[in-house]
């Protein structure tokens, strides 16, 4: 199908622009080609992915910041403004896809494209991989009042909308007597609705000055012409798109006359029979039109029952276009439903008050319930996902670890020993080889020495041995450890660490000088510490120095003093040369979403307060940096503090404090954001005390191995040897210790590339 776009700024560029700012053009659009104009606006040639490998083959040297025209072809294939949708169709051939449209004097005016089964509206792009559309219809629900229709417009963007709509009327053409007052003759319901407009229908003035307000906040809003002289009015402004009532979707000439604006229109099919909605989208079609097709019931409030929101499938296979639901019923589910089916596009009344005159208001939606509905679009949205293969995500692979079962030896097993199937018992916790592997792992010999209760693990299916090794690197670096297993680690692999980080448990946290002489056996020579606060207490119990919560708050205070206490107590046993850090994830979590912006302040000062009460001597107290959704008694919550990059770095500041900076967590924080991560690095690592060094993905996707997530690593290695020089690290892998501390040694071995 063959669509007309008059919004042709994402196409363009000028002739004298760089090769590069075109490349990058290209990128964004995502359609494999921009078009070069003159300053005229004239048509000069185009630049597609391929006119750009010809050009580089025989350009010498190559320099992006050419001019894109020597790179353009500047005899590429161009129709009139106004062709016909089959002289278009008839154009595009293989490498010929977009074609520009130019009017008499050869100015770009158009674009002509195959659809790609989506449409651009405003700064949204509608279609399948893309959020929906979620129009706050504002209609005549202004009564008439240029401010209370601002208003709307207001309430509308804090709720969530994307775009607002309205709807304008030229009362000589539209009723057959020439005006809304004059009904006399008309029946008992077109009486009513005649009144109606005629008290709280807009001018094109008024029209006009609610749009320039729109633009002036910053949303984006278009409008439903019931005419053709609205419809020049709207046309003229430079709406965005163009909204089809259902009262007109069998007006084809309307259709036809909207079509020639070359604008997106959402068409609403109520009131309309099947045969209906497909005589008007051969209408569409016939037209060059880029529309989307609304399913909608036209009752006020429409019956669930007449509902139909399967029906969208059928709108989706009649116009192989983006459809979406437009609703009259009462409440917001049936839109969330309607995404969950498959809705590009909600749009439902907005009011301020369900009981003012006229049939919408009682079917709208409140600013409260819009931004209800909004945020649980959102959330099914993400909830829909991929229909991709399925992977372990990261919160369960942290419940796999707890809950899941492993093989395990019933004996000791010796190097060489042949497994057979009475070694191998199938026990909880899940950290080790997953039991469907057992058949696999019977019949090999082993390659380690392994003590009755070990786990076996991957590498026992191979000739592979987990083994460290001495690193080389221009930090200082260590490793994560418990108390009893910090030994074996160290007796089992020929390694060099710098440092070794404690991770405790809240019963760690109770160990004496006996505890030490049992599992230590004797000091860590040449070898400084780190301690990191426990994550968990029993009781569900997490240090919240942020807590309004007096006896949360107190008890937090109070445990953070006993792991400092404890750090101190561990100084004989190191050849520390400076105070030893303790790392501490601070608080300000919270279960179910997080706490709006202007509340973050208090809770900073909040803990501000705590830290006042701590004894701090001897150690060096560090925040952790965080990441928005922490992966916390076995499912996700959510962070609000130490992740914003102004707040983190506002508080360092303003406290003299210092910080641990976790890359996975300030990786997953920059992407919550949508800020590059390089900006966090900037700020963040002059701050830093000590680092994690571990991978991320996504916003939640914590602790992948080193070069598996998304972390820049050469950029990332790079500015923090520039800016925090001689700051020490640990690798932060999830279950890095598992087998003899395999993911330490794969991570450490990466990483010695670039530290």
């Amino acid at each position: 199908m063959t669509t007309i776009d008059r919004v042709i700024g994402r196409y363009v560029v000028f002739g004298e622009d760089t090769v590069l700012s075109a490349l990058t053009k290209i990128s964004d659009n995502k359609a494999g080609i921009v078009f070069c104009v003159d300053e005229h606006g004239i048509l000069l040639g185009s630049l597609s992915d391929g006119d750009f490998r010809r050009w580089v083959t025989t350009a010498s040297p190559i320099d992006l910041s050419t001019m894109a025209i020597t790179a353009a072809n500047t005899s590429c294939v161009s129709l009139a403004l106004g062709s016909e949708p089959a002289t278009i169709s008839a154009a595009f051939r293989p490498g010929v896809g977009v074609i520009p449209l130019v009017d008499a004097d050869g100015h770009l005016s158009a674009i002509a494209r195959q659809s790609a089964g989506e449409l651009r509206i405003g700064r949204h792009t509608v279609g399948p991989g893309h959020p929906a559309l979620l129009i706050a219809e504002i209609g005549n629900n202004h009564q008439g009042d240029v401010a209370l229709a601002k208003q709307l417009v207001d309430l509308a963007k804090e709720a969530g909308a994307d775009a607002v709509k309205f709807q304008l009327r030229d009362v000589a053409t539209l009723y057959r007597q020439g005006g809304f007052a004059v009904s006399e003759g008309e029946d008992l319901g077109p009486q009513y609705t005649m009144n109606l407009l005629a008290k709280y229908s807009f001018t094109p003035e008024q029209m006009i000055e609610c749009l320039d307000h729109c633009r002036g906040v910053d949303i984006d809003a278009f409008c439903t012409p019931w005419d053709e002289p609205s419809l020049r009015v709207l046309a003229a402004y430079g709406v965005p798109a163009l909204k089809i009532a259902s009262a007109d979707l069998t007006n084809h000439d309307l259709l036809r006359a909207c079509a020639a604006e070359h604008l997106p229109m959402l068409v609403s099919t109520g009131m309309s029979s099947e045969d209906e909605i497909r005589e008007s989208v051969t209408v569409l079609r016939r037209a060059g039109a880029q529309f989307a097709l609304l399913q909608c019931q036209s009752t006020y409030p429409a019956p669930f029952k007449d509902v139909h929101l399967r029906y969208m499938d059928t709108l989706a296979e009649i116009g192989n276009c983006p459809v979406g639901y437009s609703g009259h019923e009462r409440g917001h589910h049936v839109p969330v439903a309607a995404v969950a089916r498959g809705a590009h596009i909600i749009e439902k009344h907005f009011t301020i008050d369900k009981t003012l005159e006229g049939n919408d208001h009682q079917v709208s939606l409140l600013p409260a319930e819009f931004a209800q509905m909004v945020t649980q679009i959102r959330d099914i949205e993400s909830a829909l996902g991929t229909a991709t293969a399925r992977a372990v995500s990261t919160g369960e692979q942290m419940n796999r670890a707890n809950l899941a079962k492993s093989l395990v030896a019933t004996r000791a097993l010796q190097v060489g020993d042949v497994v057979t199937r009475d070694a191998v018992a199938i026990k909880a916790p899940g950290r080790g080889l997953q039991p469907n592997r057992l058949e696999g792992l019977i019949g090999r010999p082993m390659r380690r020495a392994i003590d009755a209760g070990d786990f076996f693990y991957a590498t026992d299916l191979s000739d592979t041995v987990a083994q460290g090794r001495a690193y080389r690197f221009r930090r200082p670096w260590g490793l994560p450890v418990r108390h009893h297993d910090v030994r074996k680690l160290l007796d089992d692999n020929d390694i060099n660490p710098d440092l070794l980080e404690f991770h405790l448990s809240y019963r760690d946290v109770e160990m004496d000088e006996d505890d030490f002489h049992r599992l230590f056996g004797g000091r860590f020579e040449g070898m400084t510490y780190t301690v990191h606060t426990p994550d968990l207490y029993a009781g569900d119990f997490l240090i919240d120095l942020a807590s309004p919560d007096e006896q949360t708050w107190e008890r937090s205070i109070a445990e953070v003093q006993r792991v400092i206490d404890l750090t101190r107590d561990l100084a004989p046993w190191f050849d520390a040369d400076q105070p030893p850090v303790v790392i501490c994830t601070m608080g300000g979590f919270t279960r179910d979403a997080f706490v709006p912006p202007e509340d973050r302040g208090a809770m900073y000062a909040r803990i501000a307060r705590a830290l006042e009460r701590i004894d701090e001597q001897d150690v060096r107290l560090t925040a952790q940096t965080l990441p928005p959704y922490p992966w916390l008694m076995g499912g996700q919550q959510h962070h609000n503090l130490f992740m914003a990059l102004e707040d983190t770095v506002g508080f360092c500041r303003d406290h003299g404090r210092r910080l641990t900076v976790d890359l996975s967590h300030s990786k997953l924080a920059a992407n919550f954001h949508r800020r590059a991560f390089s900006e966090y690095v900037e700020a963040l690592a002059p701050l830093s005390e000590h680092l994690h060094i571990v991978d991320a993905v996504g916003v939640d996707g914590e602790g992948p191995q080193i070069g598996e997530g998304e972390i820049d690593w050469p950029a990332t290695a790079s500015a923090l040897d520039r800016l925090a020089p001689g700051v020490p690290f640990i690798p932060e892998i999830w279950q890095g210790h598992v087998n003899n501390g395999e993911g330490f040694w794969t991570a450490l071995d990466r990483l010695e590339a670039w530290f």
